[in-house]
C-alpha cells in the first residue's frame, strides 16, 4: 500500500464542525449574523475581554489593515516591525500610506529584538507592530516600555499565538490591538477569517463599521425577524467581513483549543526527543513565565554543520512524502521592497539567515504518533544519507 503525503497544517475537522457548517447551510442564512456573534463572544470569553473588544473579519490581514486605520496612521507614519513574518503585516502599513521600518530579530527567540526597536525609533514613528513568531511571545514588557516612552500604538500580530499568553496575559490583550488568523493552517481555523481584539470599545466599534463597507448595520440586523432597518452609509469601509459558514467552522474549535494545544505539546515532545542527536538546530525552550502558542515546529538546516542546505532537504523531505513550510524568508529578500523600499537582506542579518535556514515540520493535532515516527525517521534519513550539499 502506498504511503500517504503527510499534509503540512492539515486542519483538525472534528464531526461536530461539520454538522454545525450543514445546520448553517440548512438555516437560510449564510453570511455574517448569529453565528459569527457566537464566535466572537466564544473567542471574548475565551481571551477574558469584554464583546465590545472584539471583532470577527475576514482574515488576520484585514485586522491588521483595520487596526493601523482605527490607530490613524497615514501617510508620513513609520510602523517598526519584524523582517521574519508574512509579507501581509508590511503590506497593511504600505496600504494605509505609512512606511514599515524594520527591526532585526532575536537569534534565539526569532522574535523582533527591542534593542533594535529602540534603536529605529524617530520622531515619523507611530506604532511597533510585533509578531508572535510560531507562537512564541514576543518581550511584551520591553516593548511596551518603549511605546509608553515614545507615545507609540502597539499592534500585536497573534496570526501564530492565539493559545500564548505573556505572564498570564494573553496575547492579544497587551497591546492596543491584536490581530488573529483563522486561516486553514492556523491552530484554530475557520478556512480564511480573522479577528480583531481592541483594547477600547469606540476604537472596536469603528472596526466593526469599516469591516462592512463603512455601513451602521450589517446585513442580518437589516434581514433577521426582527424586521428591515435602514441602513447610511459612514465610512469608505471594506468588505472585511466574516460569514456565518466560516464561523460555523470555528465554533467547534474554540471548544478544543486546549486539548488541540496540548495534543501538540506532545507532538512537540516526540520532536524534541528524536531529533536531539541531529546537527539541526531546534526550537528553543519557552522563556520563563510564558506560554508558547505551539503554532510551528521549525528547524534550522544550516548547511555548513548539516552538509544540505534548507532547500536541498526541504525537496529530499516532499519527495519522501512529508509535506513543510517556510516561515519565513526575510521580508528584505522580496524584490518588490527591495525596489520599493531599498531594503537589502545584509540589513538585516539575523533574520536573513534564519529565513534561509528556517523550516517548518507538520505539528496538527490530528497526526498520530506513528505519523510523527515517520516524520522523524525521515529527518534522519535525508540528513544521514548525504552524498553532496543540496
Amino acid at each position: 500500500m502506498t504511503t500517504p503525503f503527510l499534509t503540512f497544517g492539515a486542519p483538525d475537522i472534528a464531526a461536530d464542525d461539520v454538522a454545525e457548517v450543514m445546520a448553517v447551510m440548512q438555516s437560510g442564512w449564510l453570511g455574517t449574523g448569529p453565528r459569527v456573534e457566537r464566535f466572537e463572544k466564544k473567542f471574548a470569553a475565551f481571551k477574558g475581554v469584554g464583546i465590545d473588544q472584539v471583532a470577527a473579519v475576514s482574515s488576520c490581514t484585514a485586522a491588521l489593515h483595520l487596526s493601523l486605520l482605527a490607530a490613524g496612521i497615514g501617510p508620513g507614519d513609520e510602523v517598526v516591525t519584524t523582517p521574519l513574518t508574512f509579507c501581509a503585516t508590511v503590506n497593511t502599513i504600505l496600504q494605509v500610506g505609512a512606511r514599515p521600518v524594520l527591526a532585526d530579530v532575536d537569534p534565539v527567540s526569532m522574535n523582533i529584538d527591542p534593542a533594535r526597536i529602540a534603536n529605529a525609533i524617530t520622531p515619523r514613528t507611530r506604532a511597533i507592530l510585533p509578531v508572535h513568531l510560531a507562537g512564541r511571545p514576543c518581550a511584551m514588557d520591553a516593548i511596551l516600555d518603549l511605546a509608553t516612552r515614545h507615545s507609540l500604538t502597539v499592534i500585536e500580530d497573534c496570526a501564530h499565538a492565539v493559545e500564548a499568553t505573556y505572564h498570564g496575559r494573553p496575547m492579544g490583550t497587551l497591546g492596543d490591538f491584536g490581530c488573529f488568523s483563522f486561516y486553514v493552517t492556523k491552530n484554530v481555523t475557520t478556512g480564511e477569517g480573522g479577528l480583531v481584539l481592541a483594547r477600547q470599545p469606540a476604537a472596536r466599534e469603528q472596526i466593526k463599521v469599516m469591516s462592512l463597507h463603512g455601513m451602521s448595520r450589517d446585513a442580518w440586523a437589516r434581514y433577521s425577524d426582527g424586521g428591515y432597518r435602514h441602513y447610511q452609509v459612514v465610512a469608505p469601509g471594506f468588505k472585511y467581513n466574516m460569514m456565518d459558514l466560516q464561523a460555523a467552522i470555528g465554533l467547534g474549535q474554540l471548544d478544543r483549543v486546549e486539548s488541540a494545544w496540548q495534543r501538540r505539546q506532545a507532538l512537540w515532545s516526540l520532536y524534541q526527543q528524536g531529533l536531539a542527536d541531529l546537527p539541526v538546530i531546534l526550537p528553543a525552550p519557552p522563556e520563563p513565565g510564558t506560554r508558547h502558542g505551539l503554532h510551528l515546529y521549525t528547524l534550522l538546516i544550516d548547511p555548513d554543520r548539516c552538509g544540505i542546505t534548507r532547500d536541498g532537504f526541504m525537496e529530499r523531505m516532499t519527495r519522501s512524502g512529508i509535506g513543510v513550510g517556510v516561515h519565513y524568508l526575510s521580508l528584505t529578500e522580496h524584490p518588490y521592497y527591495q525596489e520599493l523600499l531599498g531594503w537589502q537582506p545584509q540589513d538585516t542579518p539575523v533574520a536573513t539567515r534564519i529565513g534561509r535556514q528556517t523550516i517548518s515540520l507538520p505539528l496538527s493535532p490530528r497526526l498520530t504518533e506513528l505519523d510523527v515516527e515517520r516524520i522523524i525517521a525521515t529527518v534522519h534519513d535525508c540528513l544521514v544519507h548525504i552524498d553532496a550539499p543540496g
